[in-house]
């Protein structure tokens, strides 16, 4: 980041947190918010921002990203540079990234490769989850280490990618259960990977290979499917859990269901379910149809979009990330005779900010202290860093965006700030963006550009047992003990089974 003055004074603006807003200045020194009030006096030294009419926000935290990902034979075009360097640019000042391990590969090996590809180029704040990709005495022992010294407090386990990424219910159960003893959230990407490897063979023998197929491959049921199945072995542990990237209906409405009997599970739609649709995979134009395609995919139901954002005005779902894992048109290609090789992935680390207000607030479906909770808030209490982020506050990390409720901008590659040469929300028309962009104390968004530096953002631990989940994983586990019944031993006969019988009943 450029070298500032390390004072900066926010004039006039409407702090917005997720409880509360009020009309006050924010005083920031070295990289933290160290007062606010009304009439803060000004030294020579501050550098003053004048918000009036402007609402003073914490810096938006997305859950979920893909940069310069090694995926489906290729790599994805944003990296640790200028995916972080899109995010500020969007209102966006910490991203948690996945570490993906090859199945059988140490998950430790793994972390440390994120690491050295992230810690040079980040330009805002970052964390880690890990994905576990294999199960093992090994794996097990290594979640243990992970938690506890290297700051990952989120494993996430895929149900597809069958024969790659995914792991069969037991390993699900085992790596539930091991992140519940850490102190960690369980995440999943939940859908059938052995339904949808069939229903793949099943498209290309019926001669469908373009992006659509991708579509009618993953349909809403296989995605509904595995979300109860999480949940059921969520409850049997006794483990948080956190759904991926809610794409449909049905999904979301099996992780308010879980709520509502008391499971402590969390639902994270994305920029993309909530603001574009499914429609897309059947345009003429295969480029612009494959520039769509992610998994789960996006639902071709119109009213899908408005139905998740319902959900999540109202506290059903959650928070938000993107799943930002870019592709060019040239690697979109290689699956341009089949859509099963099309590398899966979207953009959005740039645009959640925008598209949420857009279509949250702007539409009087959420207010202003709610998109703060779904944005920046809730995310920073799940994985255990509030009010170090996701807050305005005195103490708070000087993460804040000055945000233009009023401004209006339209969405576009051309004008985009990351590395990918499509995206989604194309020709999409946004009612606020941000006008002051404040990552570490320092300025990196102004009304004249972003300003960055590789290497300025730093790598965040996220600690174990999160309150918001443990604390009522804490009392679950009081409530449902094991009951044993005393009772006389049974006296009576019973019959003896020969192993020569054993042996003939397997055969049957």
């Amino acid at each position: 980041m450029a070298s500032q003055s390390t004072k900066l004074l926010i004039k006039g603006g409407r702090i917005v947190n997720e409880d509360q807003s009020f009309i006050a200045d924010v005083l920031i020194e070295n990289g933290v918010i160290s007062d606010i009030g009304q009439d803060l006096g000004v030294s020579n030294e501050a550098q003053v921002i004048d918000a009036t009419g402007k609402l003073v926000i914490p810096g938006g935290i997305d859950t979920h990203t893909h940069l310069q990902m090694p995926f489906m034979g290729t790599v994805s075009v944003d990296d640790f540079y200028t995916g972080t360097r899109a995010a500020l640019a969007g209102g966006t000042t910490m991203i948690i990234d996945f570490v993906v391990p090859s199945k059988g590969e140490s998950l430790l090996v793994a972390y440390d490769r994120w690491r050295q590809w992230a810690d040079p180029k980040v330009c805002c704040d970052y964390s880690l989850h890990v994905c576990v990709t294999w199960w093992s005495e090994q794996v097990k022992s290594e979640m243990e280490i992970l938690a506890k010294d290297k700051g990952v407090n989120s494993f996430k386990m895929f149900m597809a990618y069958k024969d790659t990424l995914m792991l069969e219910d037991s390993a699900l159960y085992f790596a539930f259960e091991q992140s519940k003893r850490v102190g960690a959230i369980a995440q999943v990407h939940a859908e059938n990977g052995s339904i949808i490897a069939e229903k793949v063979k099943e498209l290309i023998d019926a001669g469908v290979t373009g992006p659509e197929g991708h579509l009618q491959s993953r349909p809403e049921s296989v995605e509904a499917e595995a979300t109860h199945r999480a949940i059921t072995i969520a409850e049997q542990t006794n483990c948080p859990l956190y759904v991926v990237h809610v794409m449909s209906k049905s999904a979301a409405d099996l992780v308010s269901q879980a709520q509502r009997k008391g499971l402590v599970v969390f639902g994270e739609p994305i920029a993309a379910s909530l603001g574009t649709t499914g429609a897309h995979y059947f345009d003429k134009c295969w480029r612009h149809a494959a520039g769509h395609v992610m998994s789960p995919p996006l639902r071709d139901d119109h009213t899908t979009p408005g139905y998740l954002m319902d959900l999540l005005a109202s506290g059903d779902l959650h928070l938000t990330g993107t799943d930002n894992c870019t592709f060019n048109a040239n690697q979109k290609a290689l699956g341009k005779n089949d859509f099963s090789k099309i590398p899966n992935g979207v953009n959005g680390v740039e645009d959640r900010m925008s598209v949420i207000w857009e279509k949250g607030v702007v539409t009087g479906k959420m207010d202003a202290c709610r998109f703060v909770a779904v944005t920046s808030s809730t995310a920073a209490k799940v994985f255990n860093i509030y009010p170090q982020k996701g807050r305005v506050a005195v103490g708070s990390d000087a993460d804040v965006v000055i945000w233009n409720p009023d401004r209006k901008r339209v969405i576009s590659a051309k004008t985009h700030h990351q590395a990918c040469d499509f995206n989604i929300f194309e020709g999409m028309e946004c009612h606020g963006v941000p006008f002051y962009v404040i990552a570490r104390g320092q300025i990196v968004r102004d009304p004249h550009g972003v300003r960055v530096v590789a290497g300025s953002g730093r790598f965040v631990p996220n600690p174990p047992y999160a309150e918001i989940a443990y604390s009522r994983i804490r009392r679950r586990d009081q409530i449902n003990k094991p009951r044993k019944v005393e009772r006389e031993p049974y006296k009576g006969e019973a019959i003896t089974i020969n192993n020569n019988d054993n042996a003939s009943n397997n055969n049957v």
